[in-house]
């Protein structure tokens, strides 16, 4: 199901209300919404997938509108049902008219929904858009989700209630890409999609909402969110970049793997070490991604290794992906880095295994550890139940982080250590 509309008339806010949770960004500036957004929802058992469109304007010929006329037509060609939502405060517009004109022609079932009635005054003004000649019209506020119950009502009419299609679907990897503005995340997107998921254009910071895409490959399921460009405090200025921001540091606590995506031809700046931070605290497994390697000349790929390293120490841990999203070289090495990562971030040791491996090594003299058990994976989490109160020294628990990755793996995710004493 695809809602659809001009610019600004709450879109992204219906959205939000029909998942009942905020999944897209919202705000008073219009077009903030460009690439297409999806959303699994549930009404009374009926489960479909919900798509966000970004405001359509159909005779706009600049690049950003027209792309997203066109991410528009892709979800549109397999909507089963089109909620037409216009503003309820304002006159009909040539603009609205001629998009309904573009929803005809695809011969899918259309709903208009009249948004911004919130109260009795209001809802006079509805009849007023019988004149477009759909059928079904209903009154919604979607800020203050009025009327949505009888929309859905409608248009989820038919809607099988059985979620054993769901269920079937194998357990997904989900995986956040994030990076500065324009070092190639959707294009990463859309090259692992094999199709146009993102805008891509060279103006930085296109995207703003967290676009995502379902991948089935070899067997597995991946669901990879193509994050905004985080830019420094100070350089975002629009509230709707500000947002998104908050969004993509959002998606990292949402994230199984994180991708990092660094721009080869720019080499290591600083803003990436803070956005590599950001990744590292969110305590996800983490691949460091090198694009755009297919444009640098006169540099091996152990050199640019080795400056990554010293440029990101605390992600030593983290495998390096080289790659060129545009080409779509380099994929299969990243998948299999991804997979790597979820796997190690997911291992379970036992208590047993545990307390035998510790026996063998040399702490701080005078430290005698008592116990020792993993509390949680993704990230691994360990409890170090020792004699004294006072914390492990930084050098003993790296010591120690670095033995469990010689003899149990953990390739690509953090590992955590707690200390707690006991007698």
């Amino acid at each position: 199901m695809v809602i659809v509309g001009r610019p600004n008339v709450g879109k992204s806010t219906l959205f939000n209300a029909i998942l009942g949770k905020r999944r897209a960004i919202v705000g008073d500036e219009p077009g903030i919404t460009r690439d297409r957004i999806h959303g699994e929802a549930d009404y009374r058992g009926r489960r479909f997938e919900l798509v966000d469109t970004g405001g359509i304007l159909p005779d706009e010929d600049e690049l950003i509108p027209s792309e997203i006329l066109k991410q528009a037509r892709v979800a549109l060609a397999d909507a089963v049902h089109v909620i037409f939502l216009i503003d309820g405060r304002t006159e009909i517009t040539a603009a609205d008219r001629e998009l309904l004109r573009l929803l005809r022609r695809l011969g899918k079932p259309i709903t208009l929904a009249v948004n911004k009635i919130d109260s009795e005054a209001r809802a006079g003004l509805v009849h007023e858009f019988h004149s477009l000649g759909i059928g079904d019209v209903f009154a919604v506020s979607a800020e203050h989700r009025l009327g949505i119950d009888d929309l859905l009502d409608h248009v989820t009419e038919g809607f099988a209630r059985d979620a054993a299609e769901a269920a079937a679907k194998p357990p997904a990897i989900r995986i956040a890409i994030i990076g500065r503005p324009n070092v190639g995340k959707s294009t990463l997107l859309n090259s692992l999609a094999g199709k146009e998921r993102a805008i891509v254009s060279p103006v930085a910071g296109t995207t703003r909402d967290a676009v995502d895409e379902s991948i089935l490959r070899g067997g597995k399921r991946y669901v990879f969110v193509d994050t905004a460009g985080i830019r420094r405090k100070g350089k975002t200025k629009l509230m709707a970049e500000k947002l998104s921001v908050v969004m993509a540091r959002k998606n990292l606590e949402l994230a199984d793997v994180v991708l990092v995506l660094l721009d080869a031809t720019e080499g290591i700046v600083g803003l990436d070490a803070n956005i590599a931070g950001y990744a590292h605290e969110a305590g996800r497994a983490v691949v460091i991604v090198v694009n755009k390697w297919d444009a640098v000349e006169g540099t091996g790929k152990r050199a640019f290794e080795e400056r990554v390293r010293d440029e990101l120490k605390f992600l030593d841990y983290a495998p390096v992906a080289f790659l060129s999203a545009k080409n779509s070289s380099g994929l299969n090495r990243l998948i299999s880095c991804i997979d790597q990562g979820y796997a190690s971030a997911s291992t379970r040791v036992t208590t047993g295994e545990l307390n035998r491996f510790v026996q063998t090594l040399r702490l701080e003299p005078e430290r005698k550890i008592r116990y020792i058990t993993q509390a949680g994976v993704r990230p691994p989490t360990f409890v170090l139940f020792t004699d004294r109160k006072e914390k492990l020294h930084f050098s003993t628990e790296r010591f120690l982080i670095n033995r469990l990755r010689e003899k149990f793996g953990f390739r690509g995710t953090p590992i955590v250590i707690k200390t707690k004493w006991g007698k």
